[in-house]
């Protein structure tokens, strides 16, 4: 039946009901049917009306049928289902996006019968209000709970319902339940245990009165000021649909209660406001409220306004006033960072510094007040976790909601609140989107990734967000490895290298550079060992290799895993974020130990051993991997020296077993003062203190003309260039081009993961240029067909562009649903265009691609990462507007069997060795083993003189001179010192790199 045929005819159904349990008052419209679950709605999905299942994995989805009951309250039939969720879970009625929205708003509430467990579990359920269909509408919420045994109607007013914070599918749509466009409703089963349920009879009851559409809110939840002035509290009164009120509404007011005391810190102040009838939507009046000069030093002191509407639903909450604290030496920026910190230290409560010690996901939080009920240290944003609308205003204006409410806290202490901007502030749409650190890698330009770090931390700081996990200084050992792309490159020394991004996040080395209004803290991450785990090693879910184990000797740690830390913290990185991983170090009798648990490696080394002054923050929920029950983890991670822990949905059990665990002995108060000091002085650093609010005047640079050449450049300059039989590139603008392929005009699929949400997606995701609008920009004459269908005659070269789509972490590993060759689809593009005409492969990928059987007919090869949001930079190079320079970050293998392969390893016998990377518009010069050994001694005169620029580029020389004798016909005894000299050129030794090279060369 369609949905508008039931509603039709609610009048008839209503009066055959069965179960008449509620009786209705006089007036009052009879119940409108939603659903009856007789078989008129189907299991189904968007865009058809129909019920349907979701979940956080394959598991998590619950079974749903129709079943006869006997005991139906509605029909014959009811809704049940079995459920085992571990994440999580449910059901949703879509209505049909192609049909008109219902109108509920006639009505008080909707209602169900459900059959109760009593198993004291809470049922969550949704309405979808608004938007263009039930899949792009604001989400409203309330919850029940199953505490009753048999069939129970359950009737949830829509006054009860409040806006989703955690999640919004695509933006808030007003941010008002108007009730006039609604297209269904979902249901969350609960996790943890296995049940089942069963659901009849979903109506809409009830009459709606003015206080549903008339709402009373104030300007803010928490508003300071100074001692001895007056706080200005202002109270609107609106209605859905902004129509005047049809019934006059009032608000009583007074003031009572908080800490501090009626008549010596404030004025009392009672009274009430009236909004007669007819009073315009959005009128506002002003309640004063006057506070006390004492001029004696003090901690911030609460005047709680109690607030009661009458014709209206009340605030959420009632606003409270906070005489500011005043006098104290912690707040005195005058004074230096360590003495500040350790006078707001001896001041706190073990709760405080607990509150310090925990980080909670924004949408996560059960009330925003929890910021000042567990004195909340830090905030966070996970890969897609946004404010709506999506734009730095929206970002700036929450940042500076979640900061007003740490003022409602006795030392006002300011949040920390940090983002993944791991290849630009890839979180909000708009921004500059850089290539993912293997692009960066292959650049071999450090200027160049100083220069994508003060790009990222001008837009993330121009939004309110001071902190930035990122970089990620992982070595990547195996490019089965789902985070392959956010490592510079297999060589520790290439990662090192590439550290100058921490001096464009942070600018100077000692910090000075931090309070600026274009840096950020940075974090090197995941120490350590993360780029190492042994493929198959992974027990997180179907991951099989990311957080899994490394297995390393010490000196395998050290020059490998452990190198890229040392200069981070040389370069004064300000956090730390240890591995999901486990270290199984050879010999030391420890076996595989999560990192998270290493004090060894947390306190020992890096805080001991290399002087590591910031704070260390821990990775996502990952003490929950640790053995033992919680109080377990909180132990063990805290004293193995974690600082902050993200504990994106437990904060509040975090920071209780915290401070018990310290009670307790377990837990001594010394570290706990060591970490919580470590914190503070990063904030006082960042100059929170002094300015908590974002400061958004370099908001109109985000995503500029001059920051996207920055990415330009960078996209252009990772370009690797690994085959160029013929002289296919450069392209000529005379020639007629063929594109193809499955990437060459898709930004989703070129930006990657962690690009609007964590796992990125395919698609028109986020404002850029494509490979295709790149090259039609360049001024080619260009024809595109994705799949290379159109016919293929009378063109002079082909273009074909394909590789992988987006995935973020263990979800990407490889044998988790993911491989290293090319789709059936991308092969048959290949194939096709490369038959047909001289052509050009570009390989947008987060990895090296299998490629070893189509080589031969692949005239020209480019490895073109995942070049980020500026596609012109890529058409750049193709047409020979800037130059080749890439050169390979990692090994290209042959085969799978290959992996891992690595420079230095014994056997070495890849596709294409770590450092190759043609170019063109660059002369290469004359001669043979004469001209290396010439180059060989001046290279090592420049290397005794310090000439580092000299010494390049004599090393340089020596690669073109040998890659044009060698392309074509590597072999192993080529491809090992040619890689090992790029190993050499970078730790400087630019005498011995020319040495390897000239080995290579006599070996072609």
């Amino acid at each position: 039946m369609r949905r508008t045929a039931l509603l039709a005819s609610a009048a008839l159904l209503a009066g055959l009901l069965p179960w008449a349990a509620t009786a209705r008052a006089a007036g009052e419209p009879a119940p409108v049917p939603v659903d009856r679950f007789e078989g008129e709605v189907p299991f189904a999905a968007q865009p058809a009306e129909g019920l349907f299942t979701w979940g956080g994995d394959t598991d998590d989805p619950p079974t749903l049928r129709l079943a006869d009951r006997a005991d139906a309250p509605d029909g014959g039939k009811v809704l049940t289902g079995g459920y085992d969720i571990s994440g999580y879970g449910g059901f949703t009625h879509d209505f049909a996006a192609t049909a008109p929205a219902h109108d509920w708003s006639a009505h008080q509430g909707i209602r169900l019968w459900w059959e109760g467990r009593n198993n004291g579990r809470k049922i969550t359920f949704e309405i979808k209000d608004g938007g263009a269909h039930g899949e792009a509408s604001e989400l409203w919420t309330t919850s029940f709970t199953d505490d009753f045994t048999g069939w129970k109607q359950i009737s949830l007013p829509f006054t009860d319902f409040t806006y989703r914070t955690d999640y919004q599918p695509v933006g808030g749509i007003d941010h008002v339940l108007g009730l006039k466009e609604m297209w269904g409703y979902a249901v969350t089963l609960p996790p943890g245990a296995k049940g089942d349920f069963a659901m009849d009879g979903v109506e809409l009851y009830g009459k709606a009165d003015q206080a549903l559409r008339a709402s009373v809110t104030t300007d803010a939840p928490v508003r300071p000021v100074e001692e001895g002035g007056t706080a200005k509290v202002k109270v609107t009164v609106a209605t859905t649909g902004e129509a005047p009120l049809t019934d006059p509404v009032t608000v009583t007011y007074a003031t009572a209660g908080g800490t501090a005391t009626a008549g010596k810190d404030y004025t009392p102040v009672s009274g009430t406001l009236t909004f007669p009838a007819g009073t315009a939507s959005g009128t506002v009046r002003t309640i004063e409220v006057p506070t006390r000069r004492d001029r004696t030093a003090e901690p911030a002191e609460t005047i709680p306004l109690n607030l009661t509407a009458t014709g209206a639903k009340a605030p959420a909450e009632n606003p409270q006033i906070v005489i500011d604290a005043h006098g104290l030496p912690y707040l005195d920026a005058r004074l230096p960072v360590k003495k500040r910190v350790a006078d707001l230290l001896g001041r706190m409560s073990l709760a405080e510094k607990a509150g310090q010690m925990t980080q909670a996901e924004r949408g996560a939080m059960t009330r925003p007040d929890d910021i000042a009920a567990y004195a909340l240290g830090s905030l966070l944003s996970g890969g897609g976790s946004t404010p709506t609308p999506n734009t730095p205003e929206a970002w700036a204006k929450m940042i500076d909601a979640f900061q007003l409410r740490t003022q409602a806290t006795r030392f006002q202490v300011p949040l920390l609140y940090g983002v993944d901007a791991v290849h630009g502030h890839n979180n909000l749409s708009g921004a500059t989107v850089m290539p993912h650190n293997i692009g960066i890698g292959a650049t071999r330009d450090p200027r160049l990734a100083r220069s994508t770090g003060a790009v990222t931390a001008a837009e993330v700081r121009a939004t309110g967000v001071p902190w930035d996990f990122a970089p990620c200084l992982c070595v990547s050992r195996d490019e089965r490895w789902g985070r392959s792309y956010e490592s510079f490159g297999e060589d520790p020394a290439l990662v090192e290298s590439m550290e100058t991004v921490i001096q464009g996040l942070q600018g100077r080395a000692n910090g000075r550079d931090l309070s600026r209004n274009d840096k950020v803290l940075a974090t090197a991450k995941h120490f350590v060992g993360d780029g190492g785990t042994a493929y198959g090693s992974s027990t997180t879910g179907t991951y099989t290799i990311d957080q899994g184990v490394t297995k390393v000797t010490r000196r395998q740690l050290e020059d490998i895993h452990l190198a890229p830390y040392r200069e981070a913290v040389d370069r004064g990185i300000g956090t730390v974020m240890p591995s999901y991983s486990s270290l199984d170090i050879t010999g030391d009798g420890k076996g595989a130990v999560k990192m998270h648990a290493r004090a060894d490696m947390i306190n020992g080394v890096l805080k001991g051993r290399m002087g590591f002054s910031g704070f260390v923050i821990s990775d996502w929920n990952a003490i929950d991997q640790l053995p033992g029950d919680y109080a377990a983890h909180v132990r063990a991670s805290v004293n193995a020296g974690v600082d902050m822990m993200m504990v994106p949905y437990g904060y509040k059990e975090f920071s209780t077993t915290l401070a018990d665990e310290v009670k307790a002995g377990r837990i001594s108060e010394r570290r706990i003062d060591d970490a919580v000091s470590r914190i503070l002085t990063e904030k006082f650093r960042l100059g929170l203190f002094e300015h908590p609010y974002a400061d958004t005047s370099g908001a109109a640079a985000i995503g500029s003309p001059d920051h996207r050449e920055v990415a330009r450049r960078a996209a252009a300059e990772s370009q690797v260039l690994l085959k160029n039989a013929g002289g296919v590139l450069p392209l000529k603008k005379s020639e007629k081009v063929y594109v193809a392929g499955s990437n060459a005009d898709d930004i989703g699929n070129q930006t990657g993961g962690w690009t609007l949400t964590w796992q990125g997606a395919s698609g028109n995701t986020v404002p850029g240029t494509t490979i295709l609008q790149g090259l039609r920009k360049a001024g080619g004459d260009v024809t595109y067909s994705k799949d290379a269908s159109a016919p293929t005659g009378g063109y002079d070269v082909g273009v074909v562009v394909v590789g992988e789509t987006p995935y973020a972490e263990g979800v990407g590993d490889v044998g988790n649903g993911h491989d290293l060759k090319l789709s059936a689809a991308d092969q048959a593009a290949v194939h096709k265009v490369c038959a047909a005409m001289r052509c050009a492969v570009l390989i947008v990928s987060g990895r090296p691609q299998l490629i070893g059987d189509r080589l031969d007919e692949i005239d020209a090869l480019v490895a073109s990462w995942l070049p980020g949001t500026e596609g012109e930079g890529v058409a750049d190079v193709l047409y020979g507007r800037r130059p080749f320079t890439g050169q390979l970050p990692v090994t290209w293998p042959k085969s799978e069997s290959q992996l891992p392969i690595n420079v230095g390893d014994p056997a070495y016998d890849p596709q294409f060795p770590y450092g190759w990377g043609l170019t063109t518009l660059t002369g290469v010069p004359k001669g043979g083993t004469a001209t290396l050994r010439d180059l060989a001694v001046r290279a090592t005169a420049a290397e005794r003189h310090g000439d580092a620029r000299t010494g390049r580029t004599l090393v340089t020389q020596a690669r073109l001179l040998v890659q044009q004798r060698t392309a074509g016909h590597l072999t192993e005894a080529v491809a090992g010192p040619f890689a090992d000299a790029d190993h050499l050129l970078l730790t400087g030794r630019y005498g011995k790199a020319v040495e390897k090279l000239a080995e290579a060369y006599r070996a072609a």
